[in-house]
């Protein structure tokens, strides 16, 4: 799936894997469909593998997509590009990947700018949901600056101004102002009118994540803690479920204290959270016991489950799940990456930031199951 793909391969170049990267965008290049969007999944060949996404429901033709794959390449490509700054692969992925799929994600839009429905994120609704738009929203200023960056401003005008709707349309038609926050989604009904889900999904972090809302918006402040408080599991395990009673591999039907089974990848968005509203060192002691309870939660070979038993903590359903380890990544380095700019030497005022990556290198090697030591090469280098 090119959504898993790309938010891994936004950790595999924070971590500074250029290379390695540009394979998936070579693949997604190739895999796009004509009109700019990507089907559900692909076999390693790039042909189309199976889905349960279908092409007609409700006496209707609908696109069998889930729209945040399309957005989420352009935004990892265009951070690819920031931190490695290989303009000469950028080039190769402009005509034939950028152009197309932002060109698809500023026309399928309804007459208020807000993305038409497709498929969510978790392949189980149909509607327009609020990771889904968050996602389109990055997307699209990921195409800004690229075709920016080459000089198209015609383009990149284009591409910033249906943005700039998505935003408004997003902002009138998903936050609610007697809930005080904002839904996870306008679901389809079988009449063809929209209808809001309220239910607390910890992929409103989408919103947030890919620049829709500010972190220190009232709004997303709001909406996120009541998400973090509601998902919280409330059992010696602990972690942060996926959404409201989540009937996946479920365990448990005391929705008070187990809303659903812990998530990894749920439980380093919160971590993803806190990190970015930090304002000191001491606030970022969450992102830290989020990532301790990440690594105790590991398997002995360092593996990262889908989800965990709410109850015993024995992994649940796919293991490894690389999603979990590419937000895992992700999450350590907007740790280390928020604390130099938090703290300091108090002799040379110079960031504390090698004795952090002691510190998460410690956090690696209890992953691994492995002492400090043998994992002593991590202190110089994360990205191993």
């Amino acid at each position: 799936m090119a959504a898993d793909g790309a938010l891994i391969a936004f950790g595999l170049d924070q971590a500074g894997y250029h290379e390695l990267t540009l394979r998936f965008f070579r693949f997604c290049r190739d895999a796009l469909t004509d009109d700019g969007y990507f089907m559900h999944k692909y076999n390693p060949d790039g042909s189309l593998a199976s889905s349960w996404h279908p092409f007609h429901a409700k006496d209707e033709g609908r696109l069998p997509i889930q729209e945040d794959e399309t957005a989420l390449v352009l935004w990892s490509l265009w951070n690819h590009f920031f931190l490695a700054r290989d303009v000469e692969a950028l080039g190769e992925f402009y005509v034939d990947l950028v152009r197309p799929a932002a060109e698809f994600l500023a026309s399928y839009v309804d007459a208020s700018g807000l993305p038409k429905p497709s498929w969510d994120l978790w392949e189980e609704r149909y509607g327009v949901h609020a990771f889904t738009v968050g996602a389109v929203y990055g997307g699209l200023r990921a195409a800004a600056n690229i075709a920016r960056f080459f000089g198209e401003t015609v383009s990149a005008e284009v591409y910033d101004d249906a943005a700039s709707h998505v935003r408004i349309a997003a902002l009138e038609r998903l936050y609610d102002p007697q809930l005080g926050r904002f839904v996870r989604a306008l679901l389809w009904t079988s009449d063809g009118t929209l209808r809001p889900d309220p239910t607390i999904d910890s992929s409103l972090f989408g919103l947030v994540r890919f620049g829709l809302l500010d972190a220190d918006d009232p709004r997303a402040l709001a909406t996120m803690e009541a998400v973090w408080d509601r998902l919280r599991v409330r059992t010696s395990i602990g972690g942060t479920a996926r959404y409201e009673d989540d009937a996946y591999h479920q365990v448990s039907r005391d929705l008070e204290n187990v809303p659903g089974n812990p998530w990894f990848i749920c439980s380093l968005w919160e971590a993803q959270w806190h990190a970015m509203r930090a304002r000191t060192a001491a606030d970022l002691e969450p992102v830290v016991r989020i990532l301790e309870w990440v690594t105790s939660h590991a398997e002995r070979s360092g593996v990262l489950a889908e989800q965990l038993h709410p109850f015993d903590g024995s992994p649940l359903s796919v293991a490894p799940l690389t999603w979990s380890h590419g937000e895992f990544v992700t999450s350590v380095l907007a740790y280390l990456d928020r604390y130099s700019t938090l703290s300091s030497c108090e002799r040379c005022e110079r960031p504390t930031y090698q004795r952090e990556q002691r510190r998460i290198a410690d956090l690696h090697a209890a992953a691994l199951g492995v002492s400090p030591d043998e994992m002593s090469f991590l202190a110089g280098d994360l990205t191993v």
